[in-house]
């Protein structure tokens, strides 16, 4: 209560602001557990800066990380729990595929959840925990999240115990830095790379049951999906509709991007016109890397279908035999540094020499975390030309629309290191490194 009486035309004063808060320092590199949680449950994040935010979030998230990786731990547990505490009047020892049962049962009245839910939860903690055990150490210690683990888990399931731990081996070190897209491509690479002979014969196997099928969706429309089909012709049949679709966007067309080419689509496969425009025998264009051994069949090193990802070795070469209508872009790599051997176009309206040499050293958008082609992306001056820039291949980098309107819009700079990785800084200061490539380790 206020000791003195204010006059009517008196007003209370406002009170000073709050002070900012600051973060201590090695916030960054806190591992997670009750220290980080006691941080992150007391502090006010509206009281920090932009840069500050950005390191309680990314605290946040290993600390999330860290309680994924206890729960997944303790419903394994619960199954160790059923096989000793349950009193079954059984003639044999009860049956791990039982305890699991039992167990899920148990999971889905304390946790409310679906008969499906649970069972897709216990699977994945029986994964990490049989399985994959050095995953599940780097969800607790925060290094990965819980989508990038299931990575690791739904790649590797066609692999034995011992393959899957060696994969899993090989890439952790690298896998904070990925996203969970580029993760899969690293780890779909190495399962090629480890088990060339197995993974032709899934292949073989998977595109011998290939089919379409049609499927009604809810709101009255209809699905219909190719599956299990060969991935270069796939590739092919996507770029085409991007080209068909892209050629019909004009000043006067009101369809969106997804809606020309849902509708480019349909008429490639009714023999209709495209309404502005003949569909015509335009042809798509295949993007391919593969390196100088498995070219000439001495190894069986997976190729890259670009806006795709990896493919066995056979697929790779076989791109290169039957396609002889088609453009494809190819670069062919040093098998021992990964480094461009040759590159270029074989046939009908080549790209200037200079696009495709950056096309062949960086096969997606340089924007951290995104996957997006190079050669669906626009080259962007690093230093902007009216600034003096030079347009050099040094001097270009891919960048998708999106992202090269998030660079110019927003502020975001970045700088190409030795190594050939991207290194941004955001407006906020935050630095980050993106790979020049999306190959594997």
């Amino acid at each position: 209560m206020l000791d003195t009486e204010l006059e009517p035309w008196e007003t209370i004063p406002e009170p000073p602001p709050a002070a900012e808060e600051t973060i201590p320092a090695g916030l960054d590199t806190l591992e997670p557990g009750p220290v980080l949680a006691a941080f992150l449950a007391s502090v006010d994040v509206s009281k920090l800066s932009g840069l500050d935010q950005l390191v309680v979030l990314a605290a946040m998230e290993r600390q999330i990380s860290h309680n994924q990786a206890r729960l997944f731990e303790t419903m394994a547990a619960v199954v160790d729990s059923v096989i000793d505490e349950y009193d079954m009047d059984m003639d044999q020892p009860m049956t791990m595929y039982e305890a699991v049962d039992a167990a899920v049962a148990e999971v889905r009245v304390a946790l409310h959840l679906t008969r499906r839910a649970a069972d897709r939860e216990m699977e994945f903690a029986m994964e990490l925990h049989n399985r994959l055990p050095q995953v599940r150490a780097a969800l607790r210690n925060g290094a990965l999240d819980r989508r990038r683990a299931g990575v690791f888990v739904y790649e590797t399931t066609h692999l034995t115990i011992a393959a899957a731990r060696e994969v899993a081996d090989r890439i952790l070190p690298l896998a904070a830095t990925l996203t969970a897209g580029q993760l899969r491509s690293r780890i779909q690479r190495l399962c090629l790379e480890m088990e060339p002979d197995q993974a032709a014969k899934r292949y073989n196997a998977s595109v011998a049951d290939r089919r379409v099928i049609v499927q009604p969706s809810p709101d009255g429309t209809a699905d219909l999906l190719g599956l299990n089909l060969p991935p270069d012709k796939v590739a092919e049949v996507r770029d085409r509709i991007e080209k068909i679709a892209g050629d019909l966007r004009g000043d006067n067309e009101t369809r969106t991007m997804d809606q020309l080419r849902a509708d480019v689509y349909l008429d490639l496969l009714t023999g209709a016109g495209t309404g502005s425009g003949s569909t015509g025998t335009r042809r798509g264009v295949i993007d391919l890397r593969i390196d100088l051994r498995s070219l000439t069949g001495l190894t069986d090193t997976p190729g890259e279908l670009n806006g795709y990802g990896p493919v066995i070795a056979d697929i790779a070469r076989r791109v290169v035999d039957e396609h002889p209508d088609s453009e494809w872009r190819y670069t062919v790599t040093d098998p021992d540094n990964g480094q461009t051997v040759s590159h270029g176009t074989t046939r009908r309206r080549p790209s200037a020499t200079q696009r495709r040499a950056v096309q062949s050293r960086d096969e997606t958008c340089a924007f951290p975390g995104c996957r997006m082609p190079a050669t669906r992306s626009d080259l962007d001056h690093r230093i902007p030309y009216s600034q003096g820039g030079s347009t050099t291949v040094d001097q270009l980098a891919p960048l998708c629309r999106r992202d090269h309107c998030i660079k110019h819009d927003f502020g975001w700079t970045y700088r190409r290191l030795p190594n050939g990785e991207y290194e941004w800084t955001s407006p906020f200061g935050l630095k980050t490194q993106s790979p020049g490539t999306d190959r594997a380790p």
